[in-house]
């Protein structure tokens, strides 16, 4: 066997999925699409939480008085839950290397206004990715 088959071959067995135990890619990634919050409004929740441990984000997101905590707590509970499950990592060990905030779909509707007009009414949503990370 010669060692590029070699390399493809540990390669392939570091790989499952999103995870990678060496630290080259995040362990474990998980989206939140189509979040009915607009996405200004979600970024100042993710912006607390990034580059945290696990525990202090989990933390902030109890204790802050926002809607979008809500919603980000779970998300990160899921990655929580991915990298126990498929990197089988300590959870201390976990911290949150990137959460970033996309506009999503925007639900256009209407409100009736003075002498027979209409005005557009914008319902923003949100695409949320969350990457976790191994401190080492």
């Amino acid at each position: 066997m010669d060692d590029t088959q070699q390399n493809e071959d540990q390669q392939a067995a570091a790989d499952v999925g999103d995870v990678q135990i060496d630290g080259t890619a995040p362990l474990a990634a998980v989206k939140l699409k189509g979040l009915h919050i607009a996405p200004r409004k979600v970024r100042v929740v993710a912006d607390r939480i990034r580059g945290k441990g696990v525990q202090e984000a989990l933390d902030l997101l109890q204790f802050t008085p926002k809607l979008a905590a809500e919603p980000l707590r779970k998300l990160l509970f899921s990655a929580v839950a991915n990298a126990r499950f498929v990197g089988g990592v300590d959870v201390d060990d976990l911290y949150v290397e990137t959460i970033f905030v996309d506009q999503a779909e925007t639900m256009k509707r209407w409100t009736p206004r003075a002498q027979g007009r209409a005005t557009r009414i914008l319902k923003k949503t949100s695409h949320v990715t969350l990457q976790l990370g191994v401190a080492l």
